[in-house]
């Protein structure tokens, strides 16, 4: 997924550490290349529970349905791991800008706590992405404008049928911001695959075709509200609401807390529905 930072910030008002503009160093030049910056939130959810677990994973492709149903338990472990690095500045000049970032973002739901089935990982998310980012500077509704984009992005579970998963996307991200909000706009076209080597059609009818985030940080709190749609209607209107909430305790460890609701909760759970309650620690938000 073409995505949008999540940099290391120390929480400082006077330098404003927290804003898009540090997060994505869309004024630094001084940062050396390929140097490694955290990028999406990085957290360890210590019990993640689900209403419904998805133990028969169906697809519209009769080769990526299972014939037998699993016995997962409906608490797992659920982490996520995440960095970008800056490969190149300015590209097209230093007129008109363009970094390219490469980042790569890698999520685990791991049943932990089934010791009768042995404690598989039931479902791992490989997500490496390239993205040209540029500054803006404009004034919006109040807002000021930091970045746009445009990358392109795979996310796959690296499994054989049928329970393999997988798409490519190019995805435009906005970034707008004050100085305690952050706003993110990602919009997204699936590129198109043969039918037969399709592990999920029709995904962005559950997944979605847009997301939205929006994050709050002040003092020792983190909160953020991400929303996906298919933007379409009917039968079709379908996707997902997260959101998740995190508090300092010690140094940059946080006390982490996750609600999700909707599809595509991860990629083997992209047409089921489901709620989800995680509770655990975090290293690094959004701010």
């Amino acid at each position: 997924m073409l995505s949008f930072a999540s940099c290391y910030s120390q929480t400082n008002a006077k330098d404003n550490q927290g804003s898009l503009s540090k997060r994505w160093l869309v004024q630094s030049d001084s940062i050396k290349r390929f140097k490694i910056e955290p990028y999406k939130p990085v957290y360890f959810l210590a019990a993640n529970y689900t209403t419904d677990i998805n133990n028969f994973p169906t697809s519209d492709n009769p080769l990526n349905t299972v014939e037998e149903s699993s016995d997962f338990s409906d608490t797992e472990l659920k982490f996520q791991l995440s960095f970008k690095t800056r490969a190149a500045r300015n590209l097209l000049g230093k007129k008109i800008g363009g970094d390219v970032w490469i980042g790569y973002t890698q999520s685990s739901r791991w049943q932990l706590y089934s010791a009768n089935i042995s404690r598989p990982f039931r479902e791992t998310n490989y997500e490496p992405e390239v993205m040209l980012v540029f500054p803006t500077k404009y004034k919006i509704f109040g807002l000021n404008g930091v970045f746009a984009g445009v990358g392109i992005n795979h996310q796959s579970n690296g499994r054989s049928n049928p329970l393999s998963r997988s798409w490519n996307r190019i995805i435009l991200q906005f970034g707008w911001e004050t100085s305690s909000w952050s706003f993110v706009l990602r919009p997204w076209w699936r590129l198109p695959e043969d039918a037969a080597e399709d592990d999920n059609p029709s995904i962005e009818d559950y997944v979605g075709r847009t997301e939205f985030l929006t994050v709050f940080s002040k003092g020792r709190h983190d909160l953020s509200i991400m929303i996906k749609h298919s933007l379409r209607g009917g039968s079709n209107s379908r996707g997902s609401i997260k959101l998740d909430y995190a508090i300092k305790v010690l140094g940059q460890l946080q006390v982490h807390a996750q609600i999700f609701h909707g599809y595509g909760e991860s990629l083997i759970d992209f047409s089921h529905k489901q709620t989800t309650f995680g509770l655990g620690l975090s290293l690094l938000q959004w701010r």
